[in-house]
């Protein structure tokens, strides 16, 4: 972990600052500290493991091994966050724990050697990136982006050579593999949650969130609690799936019903063994290059994370016009889904009309 990066973070249940106590630093970077805990100005504490600060709600669960080796009155501190806050606890352990499972078991089978991201090579997925934000690559040169839901993170390497700072943030451990691949002394990692994102308000020119809120329990709430995190005049970038008036797509979507409620591993192999080789046939009768890894990333995507949502663009456009957002401008579509951008305004500024969607 970049020393750099605790000047951004901050407790993601109370909001107040972090401080650092450095247990060791990584053999490879001396600079870079490899484990260490996160202490908030009350209560909760979060773990460094792995370089990586883990600002999930229910780290101080998931770590436990760690703590009861670092922290001597781990015990009593858990027990006390136990009963001092069991709603949410409870809340964000069952919201979080299939998904977490599904996406980590779906980002461990991209090969970062031979796989495209959604189909796209590195230089398509910075340009995708820039279609869909709006932005330049001259424009990106020291500005702060917060990729809330980074994958396998190819991205934010892409976006820090191009002269950006990015925080890349992933609720399960696929962000290890992402952190361990990243090339970039400016593409800092962190493991956390889009409904309790651990980084200051205000101060992010983009905030990109592709392809993650429709997979929560509720999005709009999870759009609005991302929202924050931009800063007046800066970009909220979503892309979101939409609904198709189509008999098999809706099949699917009848299909998942079942998928989703399996363990990711036993959807995995039922996968495998009968959509996968129809996909694959399918791809190459229309002449589309995808390997079989990548096509099972997009199967699982679809059939095994817990949620997963359709919006329509009008619903979305509302969510920023509720937020005062301006310049509310869809900027690709495909059958599938869509993106979406708006400005945020200072907050005497007046809140933009949904009409504005298709400008």
């Amino acid at each position: 972990m970049d020393n750099r990066l605790v000047h951004y973070l901050c407790c993601p249940v109370t909001r107040s600052p972090l401080q650092l106590k450095t247990i060791s630093f990584s053999k490879e970077r001396p600079d870079q500290v490899e484990e260490g805990i996160l202490f908030a100005s009350a209560d909760w504490f979060y773990p460094v493991v792995g370089g990586i600060p883990r600002l999930q709600v229910e780290a101080f669960a998931d770590h436990e091994d760690f703590f009861r080796r670092h922290l001597p009155d781990y015990a009593a501190r858990r027990r006390s966050l136990e009963e001092k806050f069991p709603g949410l606890i409870a809340y964000v352990r069952k919201k979080n724990g299939a998904t977490k499972k599904s996406f980590a078991l779906e980002w461990s089978l991209y090969s970062y050697e031979e796989d495209r991201t959604w189909a796209a090579g590195k230089q398509q997925l910075l340009a995708r990136f820039l279609e869909e934000t709006g932005e330049a690559a001259g424009r990106l040169t020291g500005k702060l982006v917060f990729d809330a839901g980074c994958g396998n993170g190819q991205l934010d390497s892409l976006i820090a050579a191009a002269g950006a700072t990015v925080i890349a943030m992933d609720l399960s451990t696929s962000i290890d593999r992402a952190f361990r691949q990243n090339t970039h002394p400016d593409a800092w990692f962190i493991q956390g949650d889009v409904q309790y994102p651990p980084v200051i308000a205000g101060v992010f020119h983009i905030v990109q969130c592709s392809g993650v809120l429709h997979h929560t329990n509720n999005t709009e709430l999870s759009f609005s609690c991302l929202s924050p995190c931009v800063r007046p005049g800066g970009t909220y970038s979503v892309w979101l799936y939409q609904p198709r008036k189509d008999v098999l797509h809706n099949s699917f979507n009848l299909l998942r019903r079942v998928t989703s409620r399996l363990p990711a591993r036993l959807t995995y192999i039922l996968l495998a063994c009968t959509m996968l080789p129809v996909s694959l046939l399918w791809k190459r009768l229309k002449g589309k290059r995808q390997n079989r890894r990548e096509i099972m990333v997009e199967l699982m995507d679809w059939f095994s994370p817990p949620f997963r949502r359709e919006h329509t663009t009008d619903e979305a456009a509302s969510w920023y016009a509720k937020r005062g957002y301006q310049s509310i401008t869809v900027t690709t579509e495909d059958i599938f889904g869509f993106n979406m951008i708006g400005k945020k305004a200072p907050v005497s500024s007046a809140i933009a009309p949904i009409s504005s969607v298709h400008a």
